[in-house]
């Protein structure tokens, strides 16, 4: 099978809605890896972004890739889902959670509405920390080196109510997606034996708390705790 015939069949799209969920969800991991930072305090968040920074044209290589996967997963969920739809305009009369390889739960029920608000919330997460909407970041120098003061504009940004809650809110959608996404995108890649799904249905769980978790408990901290730089 070539790969346009591999993409245009339902099996072909899932496998790549999965594989592109499984390398997203990596991501995440050192996402919220450098984002843990944070709680060490300014030197050490600023430290790690200039660090970051400093890969050059490795960084956006990364970041062109990233984006590339993140599209190819919007593209064949949301043409997956449509077809589902197509199939069955009028849907079930009966929605209740069911075990089996279905695991059919809210989670599973509501990955289009969470996929749609995360869609709608990167670009604006990209927009008012990397590019610090469309302001100048401020400069500090820290051991003898000249960098981005990326820690006080995140923290200035938290302390309004609207944006931590916003935020903590949307990390709490994340975690329903990633409560199905993660054993559904190992399921798609033909990697679950049956007798394993138990075991990987509640590791999914567990990721999901632990990277929505931690996304979602940075804003609040941030807010309620740090103080305002400077002040």
């Amino acid at each position: 099978m070539n790969a346009t015939k591999f993409y245009a069949s339902t099996v072909g799209r899932k496998f790549i809605t999965g594989l592109s969920g499984f390398f997203l969800i990596l991501f995440l991991v050192v996402h919220l890896g450098g984002n843990l930072t944070l709680f060490v305090g300014p030197g050490t968040f600023n430290s790690y972004t200039h660090h970051v920074e400093s890969l050059g044209l490795l960084l956006y290589a990364v970041e062109i890739g990233l984006l590339l996967i993140f599209l190819l997963h919007i593209v064949t969920a949301l043409t997956v889902q449509l077809e589902k739809w197509r199939a069955r305009p009028k849907g079930y009369a009966v929605t209740a959670s069911k075990g089996g390889p279905s695991r059919k739960t809210l989670a599973s029920r509501s990955m289009i509405i969470t996929g749609l608000v995360l869609i709608v919330f990167i670009p604006i997460h990209v927009w008012m920390f990397k590019f610090n909407q469309g302001h100048p970041s401020p400069e500090i120098m820290l051991n003898g080196k000249e960098m981005r003061d990326l820690y006080t504009p995140v923290v200035m940004a938290f302390k309004n109510p609207l944006i931590a809650w916003g935020y903590a809110t949307t990390m709490f959608l994340l975690g329903f997606h990633l409560r199905h996404g993660f054993w559904s995108s190992l399921q798609s890649l033909g990697a679950l034996n049956p007798r394993m799904l138990p075991l990987v249905y509640a590791l999914g769980l567990v990721v999901a708390i632990l990277l929505a978790g931690g996304f979602l408990v940075l804003p609040l901290w941030i807010h309620y705790v740090v103080p305002v730089p400077g002040a």
